[in-house]
């Protein structure tokens, strides 16, 4: 098995609609249902046990990249072409991914292995000891208080320092969207400014103020493969700038996500 039940998750045959009440659940609040419509979602079985125990013993750098529907691979419907992969691929990084749509700092996601909390307490930090952290998520909290945001990011950053104190820590913000834009510019400065009163070295990466540009996935939101792959340099860049440097040769990526198509635009 692997830690803490991380697993490898590819691309499996058929298709299968996930009810609404299995993917956002019934008892969520009013602001508890993120903006994804339905997704489709194709299960795949795990691949080879064991991989983040190799990534533990080995020497590389070690990256872990947590997230929701972006990390997972929505958009071009296969986790292996997310942006994360890529850029973990671009820098050789030893890396261990763990994404599910609809995750937030506050909201559960599709399989309810957010929040961004959990998820990061599935990767196993101590044990990994990860050079560098990344946290994609904010979409899927607009709407949330902004309140509970700022205390779930920091809680969120506390627990990143407590458990790989030797970890730099970067977050991929809002991407804009279908949302309304006051929510969204809302949702997005509760998250930056909590970041940073909670750790003055965050590096933080903002798509919705960089006014970042991408092709996009039918649903309008996500990104194509060619939208993954634009994220993936421009997150690269960013951390580049921030001293961030890729390893010297290939690593090992241990993935945890769904892969999914999204809905089309209504």
């Amino acid at each position: 098995m692997v830690r803490r039940g991380v697993a490898l998750i590819a691309v499996a045959v058929g298709l299968l609609v996930l009810p609404p009440a299995v993917a956002w659940g019934a008892a969520l609040p009013p602001w508890g249902r993120a903006d994804h419509g339905s997704l489709f979602v194709r299960p795949a079985p795990a691949r080879a046990a064991g991989c983040e125990a190799g990534l533990e013993r080995g020497g590389g750098p070690r990256v872990a990249i947590v997230g929701a529907s972006f990390t997972a691979g929505v958009g071009p419907g296969d986790p292996d072409r997310s942006w994360a992969v890529l850029l973990a691929r671009m820098e050789h990084w030893e890396a261990v991914i763990y994404g599910d749509p609809g995750a937030g700092y506050v909201r559960p996601g599709v399989r309810h292995q957010g929040p961004v909390a959990h998820e990061l307490a599935q990767v196993a930090l101590p044990a990994l000891r990860p050079a560098l952290v990344i946290v994609q998520a904010g979409h899927d909290d607009i709407g949330v208080p902004r309140p509970l945001v700022r205390r779930r990011v920091a809680q969120a950053i506390a627990l990143i320092r407590a458990e790989a104190p030797q970890a730099r820590i970067a977050l991929l913000t809002v991407f804009g969207g279908r949302s309304h834009a006051a929510r969204v510019d809302q949702t997005d400065q509760a998250i930056v400014t909590a970041a940073r009163a909670a750790d003055h070295g965050v590096i933080i990466m903002d798509p919705l103020t960089g006014r970042w540009r991408f092709p996009r996935a039918r649903d309008g939101l996500h990104p194509t493969a060619a939208g993954d792959a634009a994220i993936a340099l421009k997150v690269a860049g960013i951390l580049r700038a921030h001293g961030v440097v890729p390893a010297g040769r290939g690593g090992r990526i241990c993935q945890t996500a769904i892969a999914v198509q999204p809905p089309p635009r209504r």
